[in-house]
């Protein structure tokens, strides 16, 4: 707790997932899945490890913003910034100058999600602790003083964040049971839009075998494709097991609402980002589906609370303010009791919400009902400490930290635009 972070460098990394149509979805088809990855060293060889997700071009500008950043951490005491974290949240997110680049969105708030990650993770080595373990150890006082509540506390006061988080008794039989069972998650990896329908209907039946029983689907595209996609996933599922549909922000209100009326008899559990992520006033008018909302910070999602422009909340390690955050909209979530199924998927952001997801259970909603996290099986092998998954259920990690330190050979290997990933593909 005493390291001095000495030093902060930021990578530019890329996967080449393009290539296989990996992630391939109606707005964003051709991603080439990446991570602006952060290292903190200190002055006693203790390092810290962060990231956030980006889909390849314009990594560069993220990894610029970090390096923007870097002044406000390095000769930072550990012991300093934990003791103060809604004040060392502030100062990254709400520089005088910086600020004006968001504030608290954009590249500039991925930026600072990165460096808090990173922040995170080597606060999690330091007391030797997986991260959902450290957040679940901590006292409920030390939990709201991690929170910025600018802008909130017409939504959540400091006081009510405190009641909103369950007594150590109940954590502990909730935790026992995370230990046990595991978390329950759903797979996205089957029905990317730009697979074939042989290798959906291969993808489905393979993921059935395992055990999966919660698949979501990527839409928007074209109505007549997707209906006949639709159609296929769901014969080849059944109609016990669960589906959800995403559109990635495709639609028009008017458009969502009429593609989701025809999308109907598929019984989806709920349409993900039908149209713009500002679009308050259009969600609550299409809000007579299940809505699914991915928001860039917690006053976004308050405003969709207040709303009750949704249905389900989904939060993101990367696109939000890094745990900090994470946790102020837990506790929103919590208190209008909206469930919580956060996005995962892409690069490493699996290794980072189980930590968070962990924690929304053993500490907050004590609830399973309407409650999952996303699983994307790509890109793992890449981890020092990868997510298990044991009969659809995210295992609880074990390793201390924050989950996403990646393999130095990976990171070489494609690092943009001078790993040989990359200087092979040039070279075509």
């Amino acid at each position: 707790m005493l390291s001095v972070i000495r030093d902060l460098t930021v990578k530019d990394v890329r996967f080449p997932t393009s290539v296989e149509q990996l992630g391939s979805d109606a707005m964003h088809t051709d991603p080439d899945y990446s991570a602006a990855y952060v290292v903190l060293e200190t002055d006693c060889n203790l390092r810290g490890f962060g990231l956030t997700f980006t889909l390849g071009k314009g990594t560069e500008i993220v990894v610029c913003a970090v390096k923007a950043l870097a002044g406000l951490v390095v000769g930072k005491c550990l012991r300093e910034i934990v003791s103060d974290f809604r004040g060392f949240y502030r100062l990254l997110s709400s520089d005088s100058q910086m600020r004006w680049l968001g504030p608290e969105k954009g590249v500039i708030h991925l930026a600072t999600a990165a460096v808090l990650n990173a922040v995170w993770d080597l606060w999690a080595r330091a007391e030797g602790k997986p991260l959902w373990k450290l957040l679940v150890d901590m006292d409920p006082k030390q939990i709201v003083s991690c929170i910025d509540f600018r802008y909130i506390t017409d939504a959540l006061t400091e006081e009510e964040a405190l009641g909103e988080i369950g007594p150590i008794v109940c954590g502990s039989s909730s935790e026992h049971q995370m230990l046990m069972e595991g978390y329950p998650a759903y797979t996205t990896s089957c029905a990317w839009i730009g697979y074939s329908d042989q290798l959906l209907q291969q993808l489905c039946t393979d993921a059935l075998r395992s055990g999966w029983t919660k698949f979501k689907v990527k839409v928007g595209a074209d109505l007549e494709d997707d209906v006949r996609r639709c159609r296929l996933i769901r014969e080849t599922i059944g109609p016990n097991n669960t589906m959800m549909i995403d559109a990635n922000q495709r639609w028009d209100v008017a458009e969502a609402i009429e593609w989701v009326s025809r999308l109907a008899e598929f019984k989806p559990l709920w349409i993900e980002e039908p149209t713009s992520p500002d679009d308050i006033l259009g969600h609550a008018t299409i809000s007579k589906a299940s809505l699914f909302i991915l928001c860039h910070n917690r006053v976004m999602f308050k405003q969709f609370l207040q709303a009750a422009a949704l249905q389900f909340v989904q939060i993101d390690a990367c696109r939000l303010g890094s745990v900090n955050e994470n946790l102020a909209v837990l506790l929103m979530a919590h208190k209008f009791k909206v469930p919580v199924c956060p996005h995962a998927g892409g690069v490493g952001l699996c290794e980072l919400m189980q930590h968070l997801i962990l924690f929304d259970y053993i500490c907050v909603s004590v609830s399973l009902s309407n409650r999952m996290c996303e699983f994307v099986d790509h890109l793992h092998e890449h981890f020092t400490s990868p997510v298990v998954i044991q009969n659809a259920c995210y295992m609880p990690p074990k390793d201390p930290g924050y989950s996403c330190e990646m393999f130095e050979s990976s990171v070489r290997r494609h690092q943009f635009p001078d790993g040989d990933v990359w200087r092979l593909d040039m070279k075509k």
